[in-house]
């Protein structure tokens, strides 16, 4: 498997792409709730509140990305990583 890596604060995902691939029902899996950003503030309630605070600031979007066609993973996840390596062997 092929993969290029973007600097997300250089040339972070569009909101097009933020409203394809998050979802609605687990918008904190998206994002990056550590950051200090979210020292003293709320949590975002919605996806909209979500992608508004990501284009703000693109790091609160969690890290890395991986797309591999249409399949697109939010974060570090080594078993997410190796399914979709066994589907792109196959």
């Amino acid at each position: 498997m092929n993969v290029d890596g973007i600097d997300i604060n250089r040339e972070p995902p569009t909101r097009a792409f933020l409203e394809r691939h998050v979802d609605a029902e687990r918008v904190l899996d998206f994002v990056s709730t550590r950051s200090p950003v979210f020292k003293g503030r709320p949590l975002p309630a919605s996806k909209k509140e979500a992608i508004d605070l990501m284009m703000e600031n693109p790091n609160l979007i969690r890290r890395p990305i991986l797309v591999a066609g249409s399949r697109v993973i939010f974060g570090f996840d080594k078993d997410a990583y190796r399914r979709l390596g066994r589907r792109t062997e196959g």
